[in-house]
């Protein structure tokens, strides 16, 4: 290989060979490259900023938003809105600039809380599919003890931590990546002791949370499913807002992270020169783009969140005497099905045209302040 061809490899890899220093400016994106960047980085600033002080802002003022099920969402949204705070400010001002703008205690401080808060982010996204999956299909009463869901939130940072320090103390490392904007773990790095943190890394912070997601939605659906085909009228159009859901919640989560992985994977054992800086940037802003979906899809998606949103901002009258909205239960389709038995719906007698299963994916997921259904 000529010198040339060395320098054209060096320039093209994701995190640019190794440079006489880390942080020396590195070729790869144009002035335009870096332009378009900073645009597609400053809109996912703005609506991930505002998406999610919107969410913090719904939580503040309506206290029948305040249960232990929406602590998990209300986490997804401070961790969001630290990743748009701490990493997408940093990057899109370095863009402008067309370089990394902060120094080496820096670069490691951005990979390090940018690392530390999407793995938050879904961690706490593959907890709460668990949770939606075990609330539609087990049968029991949701009280209104908050520890189950401080042990959660608190999990998921620990869980963060545990993956996310190591780089700093000796196991791997993090640094500058991708056009030489932003920073993150030493993808390209050929030592044992990196491969195998990023191995790692892979497999218990990305692998595991699709593989749970997944599980549990591909539940959810079957279980929805099976009622549907008990209480056809009835279940028909609880069957094809879950389906809308898992769709939409599966397909976001996979666009946003499965090809910032895939091109992890491919920097740090494919050969020199396979990532290009295009290749390794357009991942890195779908990354970051989850800040903008997040939101929309688990916050303004939520029939409860969507009708406070609405009261908001003044489009929808309070429906209660005391200044908060007043909501049915996510399960009323499934409920009024019910009247027969009395509303008594989770009970322990088996329904006489249902299994045990179905009975217990009949329970109503109540909410504080739900309304009962009428007899």
């Amino acid at each position: 290989m000529t010198e040339s061809e060395m320098n054209h490899t060096w320039m093209y890899n994701l995190s640019f060979g190794a440079p006489a220093h880390p942080l020396e400016p590195r070729a790869g994106l144009s002035r335009s490259g870096h332009t378009v960047v900073a645009v597609f980085l400053g809109l996912i600033l703005f609506f991930g900023f505002l998406n999610n002080l919107i969410v913090l802002i719904l939580f503040c003022k309506f206290k029948t938003l305040r249960n232990p099920v929406n602590m998990l969402l209300l986490n997804i949204s401070v961790s969001d809105m630290l990743v748009c705070i701490s990493g997408t400010t940093l990057s899109f001002a370095s863009n402008i600039r067309g370089k990394w703008i902060g120094g080496d205690h820096a670069c490691r401080w951005y990979g390090f809380v940018n690392s530390c808060f999407g793995v938050v982010s879904l961690i706490s996204l593959a907890v709460l599919s668990y949770e939606r999956y075990s609330t539609l299909t087990l049968c029991h009463k949701r009280s209104d003890d908050f520890r189950k869901a401080l042990l959660a939130v608190g999990g998921s940072w620990i869980y963060s931590l545990v993956w996310t320090v190591p780089p700093l103390l000796g196991w791997s490392s993090y640094g500058v990546e991708g056009a030489g904007t932003s920073c993150s773990v030493r993808w390209s790095s050929e030592s044992a002791e990196s491969t195998s943190y990023i191995i790692c890394l892979f497999i218990f912070c990305l692998a595991v949370p699709v593989l749970v997601m997944m599980y549990c939605y591909g539940r959810l659906l079957y279980a929805v499913k099976q009622v549907g085909r008990i209480h056809k009228n009835a279940a028909r159009k609880r069957e094809y807002h879950v389906l809308f859901m898992v769709i939409t919640t599966v397909i976001c989560f996979l666009v946003c992270w499965i090809p910032y992985g895939v091109i992890a994977l491919l920097a740090t054992f494919g050969k020199p020169g396979a990532v290009t800086p295009v290749t390794s940037v357009i991942p890195s802003i779908l990354a970051k783009s989850s800040t903008v979906c997040n939101p929309i899809i688990y916050i303004l998606m939520n029939k409860q969140f969507y009708k406070c949103f609405r009261q908001l901002f003044h489009c929808q009258p309070p429906s209660s005497t005391d200044g908060e909205p007043t909501y049915h239960s996510k399960v009323t389709v499934i409920q009024l099905d019910q009247k027969a038995d009395g509303g008594n719906v989770c009970n322990n007698e088996p329904h006489p045209e249902t299994d045990s299963k179905m009975t217990s994916l009949l329970c109503p997921e109540t909410t504080s302040k739900a309304i009962p259904p009428t007899s």
